[in-house]
Formats: structure tokens, sequence, C-alpha cells
């Protein structure tokens, strides 16, 4: 009765907030007509299919203006109220034409939608993809819509900034600049839905859901109040096609049939595409993001090796999945950043970006790489990034007794080592309990930066810290994980979570002390240690070298902080359930598959698990 209770619960309130939700994007809309003349139209696209547009003219700005426009998988109109309040807010203060769109087969556009369309086979003149219909609604706008420069820019967060990344890949000539923010790049390697191949169970799930259930946005309806009892019950992910998604979800298919890196992911993956700069590029990522940090990066990246020009530009904040685009940006959870850095971001770099390359306003002073500093709490410019130069490489080695030295370890016996048993019936949790849905729960929003003492002490985590720091270490570029481990089964999965401990009496905030700052954590399935492509189990109590990417950080360690490390083998439900039995395809997986492993983590000179850190020079 009290279970039944609950749930009713949670569904009046889900009701009156999706309802508070509707009134106040109601409001919204209102106050937007005060300010622009709205027109929605059906734009077609080069095969006949029609999108939905809405268009803003600012009804106080005279003059020929530039577009700026938004491409949307999560409904034109129902972004708008968002999007104006405070990311498109500088935007609307130097004044343009925007332009928000329904991509293919979502809210009002026809067409069938495809999850992340793979780009379209060239050779194939009458192919389609999401660059052809933003070069087609370019073309329309510049037709149809009265009064414009002739200049469009193309933004957006997340999916919209995979779409702005589409957008550049074969740009209309009326493309001038974009900034493509927390974009994938990668859903096998980095983003969504895998990391290094582990499978991002929750979010892969839920936002499978709410994209393929209808063509608007709809929420999985659990029936417990802790997700993570819910996916514990669910059991192995062969169970969720005959009990919830009946095969009617595409792109839960595509994950079943697709279990390796093979030609299907590549070819959705930017790499292969991203081999010139198009246009001017602004590219933003937030050092705390749940869903895309992978992604911006990578874009970066891959831009940087053809920028003969130097337009491609990468802003790394502080922030979680586009938290830069609402709010001051100067708190995340409880951590405070001493500075409003979401609004810095928006006034100082986006509207002047915009600005300059779609009006000859200003002088760019973009430098090549912004980065906010953690620890420090403060904006650094780089002229390289990361900025190898400038760093020195160092390794952090595991020792006896939970300890972490730059110095080498001097053991040679091949048997030093630390163990957990590793059980996937009674998996670590990656939050604290209990763990509400991705969406719209709110805790997503902010895991990265909770408090890691909820998992301190546990038998199946290890961890290791260093004295407190006699003077600041920080860290600028890409952090690697080289783990020296063995396990007794045939498969499993390996996460390191490097951890800033603020001192036990906090002077700055007494409420932090003693607390667990994750810097940064990443997961590695054992089956991929060879290759993405071919997976390859595991020989049983074998030692195996594993390199895990911790990604680029631009962090400061403060004098009388700790550096932490710890590594365990599940983190659930962000990460399935590895069986520790070797499978050719663990969404086949049985529950008689799923079996306990003793983990082993090597710490000997011949067998030295360490952090790869660069170090900044003084």
């Amino acid at each position: 009765m009290r279970h039944q209770l609950r749930i009713c619960a949670v569904l009046i309130s889900s009701a009156f907030f999706a309802q508070l939700g509707s009134e106040l994007r109601a409001q919204k809309l209102a106050e937007l007509k005060e300010r622009f003349t709205k027109t929605e139209a059906m734009v077609p696209m080069r095969d006949g299919v029609r999108l939905n547009t809405d268009i803003y003219v600012p009804k106080n700005v005279k003059g020929l203006l530039p577009f700026v426009m938004m491409r949307t998988p999560y409904g034109a109109q129902r972004s708008a109220g968002n999007v104006f309040r405070d990311y498109f807010k500088d935007l609307e203060n130097e004044g343009y034409i925007f332009v928000l769109q329904d991509i293919r087969g979502r809210y009002k556009s026809e067409g069938k939608f495809v999850m992340a369309h793979s780009p379209r086979d060239k050779s194939d003149p009458k192919a389609t993809d999401e660059s052809t219909d933003a070069y087609d609604t370019i073309d329309w706008l510049l037709k149809n819509v009265p009064d414009h420069n002739a200049r469009v820019g193309v933004l957006g967060i997340s999916y919209p900034g995979w779409l702005t990344v589409m957008a550049m890949l074969d740009p209309h000539p009326a493309l001038k600049a974009v900034s493509p923010q927390a974009s994938p790049a990668d859903q096998f390697l980095g983003d969504d839905f895998h990391h290094n191949g582990a499978f991002r169970l929750s979010y892969g799930f839920e936002y499978v859901a709410m994209m393929e259930t209808s063509n608007v946005n709809t929420n999985f309806k659990f029936d417990r109040y802790d997700t993570f009892e819910w996916y514990l019950r669910l059991g192995a992910l062969s169970h969720v096609n005959p009990r919830y998604f009946k095969s009617k979800m595409p792109t839960w298919n595509d994950f079943v049939a697709h279990p390796n890196y093979d030609s299907f992911w590549q070819q959705q993956a930017f790499a292969p595409y991203l081999n010139r700069v198009t246009v001017p590029t602004l590219n933003v990522a937030g050092w705390f993001d749940q869903e895309d940090f992978y992604g911006p990066l990578k874009v970066y990246e891959l831009l940087e090796k053809h920028d003969a020009k130097n337009q491609n530009f990468l802003v790394v904040g502080p922030w979680n999945h586009g938290g830069w685009a609402g709010g001051p940006g100067k708190k995340l959870g409880r951590i405070s950043f001493d500075s409003d850095t979401g609004k810095y971001f928006r006034e100082k770099v986006q509207a002047p970006w915009f600005a300059f390359h779609l009006k000859d306003k200003g002088t760019l002073k973009q430098p090549e790489a912004l980065m906010f500093q953690t620890g420090t709490n403060r904006w650094v410019s780089h002229d390289q990034w990361p900025p190898r130069s400038r760093t020195d490489i160092r390794k952090l080695y595991f020792h006896p007794r939970g300890k972490l030295s730059f110095d080498a370890p001097e053991a040679t016996s091949y048997d030093v080592v630390d163990s957990y048993t590793s059980d996937p019936r009674h998996p670590v949790p990656y939050r604290p309990r209990p763990v509400r849905p991705t969406y719209p729960g709110p805790e997503w929003q902010v895991w990265m930066v909770e408090d890691q003492r909820f998992v301190h002490e546990r038998p199946d985590v290890l961890t290791w810290e260093t004295e407190p720091l006699k003077e600041d270490i920080t860290l600028a570029g890409g952090v690697l994980a080289k783990l020296f481990a063995s396990t007794s089964g045939t498969d499993c999965d390996w996460i390191v979570r490097l951890i800033d401990v603020h001192p036990e009496h906090y002077a700055k905030d007494p409420t932090l002390g003693g607390f667990q700052l994750m810097i940064s954590g990443e997961v590695f399935r054992a089956r991929f240690r060879k290759s993405f492509e071919k997976p390859e189990p595991v020989v049983p109590d074998e030692v195996n070298d594993y390199t895990i990417d911790l990604h680029w950080t631009h962090h400061c360690f403060r004098k009388g902080h700790k550096i932490m490390v710890q590594v365990q083998s599940t983190w659930f439900p962000l990460i399935d359930r590895n069986p520790q039995k070797y499978l050719p395809n663990i969404f086949e997986a049985k529950e008689s598959d799923f079996q306990t492993a003793r983990q082993q983590i090597f710490r000997s000179a011949l067998y030295s698990s360490h952090l790869v850190l660069p170090v900044l020079k003084n």
C-alpha cells in the first residue's frame, strides 16, 4: 500500500510540474509576441519533405539583419521560450532574425525521424541528410524572408549541436559562422550511448524511449521511484524488447544488432568527415557534462588538424550538459565557481563571435582555447590546446596501503596486487540512491559533482590517495590511466575515477570538509582491449595492460588537497552490468550468464599501475 501511494505521489507530482512547465512556456511565448513578428512556414526540402520552421523577426530593430538558426528534434515552439530567456538573450540584444526548425519526423515536420542519421552517400544525387536539410533551409530563407544581409549563423547544444556540425559539412555559401556545443562525435567510443564500447544503460534506454515512442518527447513511466532498483529487477538487457520496447524502437534494435564498433557506428562518427574547416567554428564543452564531453573535444581535435586559416576555436567551462545556456553559472550542485561563468560566456564570447562574423562588428579577440581552470576558478587562455610545450608528463603510481605517489614502485614481486570481488548482482551505484529517472530527474544534471564519499570504503571499490599536497598541482591536457590488471572471468569492466579530496577543515566552505569531487571518470570494457571492431575474451587471471583515456582537463589540485584514484568494475545503472563472462553480444545475455569475478590491480616495478598527468609548468 505504501509503495502504491508513493507511485501515486510521483505521478501527481510529475503531472503538476508538466502542467506548470506548459503554463510557463505559454507565458514565455506570449512575451515573445511583444518583441518579434513570428512566421510559421513548412519549408520544402529537395526531396519534397516539408520541415516546420519558426521565423522570429525583431520588431524594434531596423536594417538588414543576419539569420541565427537552430535546428532541433525537441520541438521548435517548445524550445523557443527557454532559448530566448537566456541562451539567445545577448544575441537578441544585438539584433538577428532567429530561425528554429523541427527536423524530419519530429513535432510538426514531415518525413521519417532517424536518430543521428549518418551523413549521406554523396554518389547518390537523390540522397538527403541533415546537411542537405540545413542547406535547403538556408537557401529557402534567403529567397523568402525579406530584409536580411545574406549571412547565416548556426548554433545548438547536444543534438542541435550535432546538427550544427552536420550543417558545416557541406555548407551553404551564406553560412558564415557556427558554434557546435556539446555535440556528440562518436556514439560507440565516447558519447551518449557507449563509452569505450560499454553501454550507457539508463541514458540509452530512457533517451530511446523519449525520442522514439512518438514524434514528440515522451518520458518512460517507471513504476518505481528508485530506478537503480528498477534496472536491477529488469535483469539482462535481453529482457528489454520482450517486456517493453517490443522491437519497435529502431535505435534500441541497432544497439542489439551492433554490439561492436562495426561500419554502422563508424559511419555515424564524425572522424571520416571532419577533414576540412569549412566555416569559422566555436566549439563549446563543459567539464562536468554528463552526456557529451567527448564529442565537442573530438570535433575540435579533428578540425584542428586542418585549421590552416585559424578558424577553429575551443571554449570549455565548469558546466554540466548545456549549463552555459541558462542561469548565471556560478554554481553546480554544491560547487561554487566564484563568478557568473554562464553569463560571461553568453555575453563576452558567444555574442561577440556571431556579431563579428555575421555583422562585421568589433574585433575578434577569441583565443585559440579559452578554458576555465577549476580549482583556482579562473578563465585561462591558451594559444594551443593541449599546451604540450608548457606541461611536464608525470606519472602518479599506485602503492601499498592505498597510497599514491610520484615515486615509482620498487617491489619486484609478481604478486604485488590489490584485489576485490566484483558481483554484477550487487553493483556499485554511480550516484547516491535513490536514482531518479534521467528525465526529468534533477540529480542527472549534477551527479558528476556529487560527493563521492557515498562509495568510499566499499569492498568492491579500490582507493589510492596522495598525502596532502605541499604545493598546487595544475593539470592541463589529457589524463591517462595505465592499469595492469587481471580478472578471474573472461570479460569485465574497469572504471577509473580521478578525484580531488578537499581538506577536512575547508576554510572557504566548511560544509565541504573532506568533499570528494570527481574530476574525471571513465569506463573501459575489457573485451575491447585490442580492438573495438573485433573483441576478444580475456584469459582468466592473465595480466593485461589497459590504457584508459580520462580525457582533457584543466584542474588545479590546491595545496592541502589530496589526489585520489578509485578503481571499480560496476557503475550502475549508468553502465550496463558486464556478465564478467565473455559473450559475443551482451545484449543477448541471460541471467545465468552473470557471475562474480576476482579483480586484481598490480602495482609492482614490473606491472606498475599509474596515472599519466600533464602537469603545467610553473
